[in-house]
């Protein structure tokens, strides 16, 4: 037993700097506290098989894989090697379908009825705060989450100023200070720990 603990806290590790992942980013993946990240990888305690599982599929290895004793020259093979790359890639070809579909509709309309919507172009930035909020809930971190829904907050207060430039709406600005007071304390909201 003691062989698997060295071999699964070993693996752990290098499968972390692999990744280029902190203990705070997988505590925060997984749920758990730094500090149990820290047991799990010094060997201290070993995880369950609930969370064998759960890091598995995180670095997209097999089971055999975390617990098995690999020398020194071996890397671990993951198919996560692209994952990071492809999740931002992903992310970005979405995002910018977006601003295709916007540059489509502007340029259709000029053409067809002669109109200048260039408000077309401001209502694709919360748009695409939208989509970075959605993916960032998939792949990313509460940082960029806090980020994707500043932008997301004051762009959609900036365009509904905008559309509306003739009502001279302004005030529509101070709804943004409360909201992003309450963004911000959100951002600092800690996950349950186990």
């Amino acid at each position: 037993m003691e062989n698997y603990k060295k071999n699964i806290a070993n693996n752990l590790v290098l499968l972390r700097k692999k990744h280029n992942y902190k203990q705070s980013d997988i505590a925060e993946k997984l749920n758990y506290s730094d500090k149990t990240i820290s047991k799990w990888e010094t060997g201290e305690i070993v995880p369950s098989v609930e969370n064998l599982f759960e890091l598995c599929k995180l670095y997209g290895v097999s089971i055999e894989q975390i617990t098995s004793e690999i020398p020194q020259d071996q890397k671990i093979i993951t198919k996560k090697d692209y994952s990071a790359r492809n999740k931002l890639l992903i992310s970005l070809l979405s995002i910018s379908a977006v601003w295709i579909m916007a540059t489509i509709a502007f340029v259709y309309v000029k053409i067809l009825f002669h109109a200048n919507i260039w408000t077309t172009f401001v209502w694709a930035v919360p748009v695409s705060a939208i989509l970075g909020i959605i993916f960032n809930a998939l792949w990313g971190t509460k940082k960029l989450g806090f980020i994707c829904i500043s932008i997301l907050l004051w762009s959609l207060i900036a365009c509904f100023y905008l559309q509306f430039l003739q009502y001279n709406l302004i005030a529509l600005f101070f709804i943004g200070i409360p909201a992003q007071v309450a963004v911000l304390l959100w951002s600092g909201l800690k996950k349950s720990q186990k």
